[in-house]
């Protein structure tokens, strides 16, 4: 798809959101939505979308009177010479044009001119993500002239053109964006890395100064990139909740899904709450949407009983049975059931029909299968392949209701590990009515019925500080714990850690005999 003149990579931003690229000559009015779309297209750094919270809105700035009007340039003398320039600057043919004429005319540039420049490098570069080697030299020279001035611009100039420089590709740790936020910082007296503790970002947040949709980018973009922010999800629960009136479920499934995703229960003391109401509210005008943020709670292990009655009510099954998104529901419907069994011995409303529940997951997940040539996978199964010998373990099973185990043994009363073709490798679901606490504490060579599942915890299951499990991954091993499975998890760092295949094996051993199993002779 064509992309826009003078935004190369991005898309253009909707009139009706923030502020958009002008014509030549037309006002430019940036605000804290353009920003933080452009700094989320950008992959921008969670400190630099963190301080974007902070800045006040600013006022329009304009570039120049329109071809169609004749509205003079606020507070510039000579407005005739200067009007000539910003007319060379917008018909300028080349970058190395643009510099020229900012350069032979240094007694009629004015602060907005370089806005004007920035902008009209960018339709000169069109959608090309990089610019030749031959006009290298040109951009710095450009840059130079940027940082130079930038002291003597206004505030509105220095955010217009940190908003062009981001659209253009400038690097975020290069001398130009730097200069630029570093006097936008001065400007508000803010600190020369902002960093500020949570507390502060809860009340100098304005929500009301950002619009649901921009919102909803930041959380996407949160948890695409798994980046668990705690400034950024808290100024994210604050708007939902200062906002929710305003908010439908359509809205706020995709604002809770990086809380989930992510595994993060916000301090905002309202967000629970807030979440009961809008789902006794919306939960059955969106049937999707209102198990998609159940789907989010359960991975916070914060379930509403009272939402949980009416999804498992008869009306609300039937009435997304005729839909076209029935066996996702239905499938969500599952999981949410096994968290009842499992999670909430309390809860005593209905639960989903036998006959209507589906397999959770009956496929490993997209980002395993996208990832596979990543994975420790392969050569975790051959160091057990040569351990153990084939018939002692079982590769990629899906145990009911319906999660996928990366590794699983059966193993005898004594610890010996068996022969999986010899046993049945599912522990029976639901769970025996025994209480949780005496199965937790059955070791591996005292119950007869144990499975051990070894768990790879690769890289891209945690979010990107490497330390929280995603919220997904963590759900599943909950589960799998209370069903009654013994867990093992094999985590990247360890795994990452061993050279070869045979100090693999002299891991693989020590991990199985602290579990207290015994095997015979190697296989293979």
């Amino acid at each position: 798809m064509r992309r826009p003149r003078g935004e190369p990579g991005t898309r253009a931003p909707r009139p009706t959101e923030g502020a958009t690229c002008a014509g030549p000559g037309e006002s430019w009015s940036p605000s804290p939505n353009s920003m933080l779309r452009v700094l989320l297209s950008a992959q921008a750094s969670p400190a630099r979308l963190s301080g974007l919270l902070l800045i006040p809105p600013v006022q329009p700035c304009c570039l120049g009177p329109s071809k169609w009007g004749d509205r003079p340039l606020g507070g510039c003398p000579n407005a005739g010479p200067v009007q000539g320039l910003q007319r060379l600057l917008e018909q300028a043919r080349s970058p190395g044009e643009l510099l020229r004429w900012l350069g032979q005319n240094p007694t009629k540039v004015r602060a907005h001119h370089y806005p004007v420049a920035l902008r009209r490098l960018g339709q000169l570069l069109g959608s090309r993500p990089q610019p030749p080697p031959v006009e290298q030299a040109t951009l710095q020279d450009l840059s130079q002239l940027i940082i130079r001035n930038c002291p003597s611009f206004d505030i509105h100039t220095i955010h217009v053109c940190l908003h062009l420089a981001v659209l253009l590709g400038f690097p975020s740790d290069g001398p130009l964006v730097c200069a630029l936020e570093q006097e936008q910082r001065r400007r508000f007296h803010l600190p020369p890395k902002p960093s500020p503790p949570l507390q502060p970002v809860l009340r100098e947040a304005r929500p009301e100064e950002l619009t649901p949709h921009v919102m909803v980018l930041l959380a996407q973009h949160l948890a695409r990139h798994r980046l668990r922010e705690p400034q950024l999800l808290e100024a994210i629960a604050h708007f939902l909740v200062v906002q929710e009136a305003q908010l439908n479920s359509k809205v706020v499934q995709k604002l809770v899904l990086p809380f989930g995703r992510l595994n993060y229960l916000p301090l905002e003391q309202q967000f629970m709450p807030c979440l009961e109401r809008i789902l006794a509210r919306e939960a059955g005008m969106a049937p999707l949407a209102t198990v998609n943020i159940l789907m989010s709670l359960c991975q916070l292990r914060c379930l509403p009983f009272r939402a949980l009655h009416f999804v498992f009510s008869p009306g609300f099954i039937n009435h997304v049975s005729g839909t076209p998104h029935a066996l996702i529901v239905r499938r969500y419907l599952s999981l949410l059931d096994t968290a009842v069994e499992l999670e909430l011995p309390g809860y005593r409303g209905p639960r989903l029909p036998r006959r209507q529940q589906v397999p959770i997951f009956p496929q490993p997940l997209i980002t395993d299968r996208a990832r596979c040539k990543y994975s420790h996978k392969d050569i975790v199964a051959e160091g057990l392949r040569q351990l153990l010998g084939e018939e002692k373990y079982r590769q990629d099973l899906t145990v009911p209701p319906g999660y996928c185990t990366d590794f699983l043994l059966c193993v005898s009363s004594s610890g010996a590990v068996l022969p999986v073709r010899t046993q049945d490798p599912f522990l029976p679901y639901p769970p025996r009515s025994c209480p949780q606490s005496h199965a937790a504490s059955n070791s591996t060579t005292h119950n007869p019925a144990q499975r051990v599942v070894l768990m790879l915890r690769e890289r891209w299951h945690f979010c990107r500080d490497g330390r929280v499990l995603l919220g997904s991954r963590a759900l599943r091993e909950r589960h799998l714990g209370l069903m009654g499975y013994q867990l093992l998890p094999l985590p990247f760092e360890e795994l990452e850690s061993q050279r070869g295949l045979p100090q693999l094996k002299s891991y693989l051993r020590q991990k199985l005999q602290a579990l207290g199993l015994r095997w015979g002779p190697e296989g293979g």
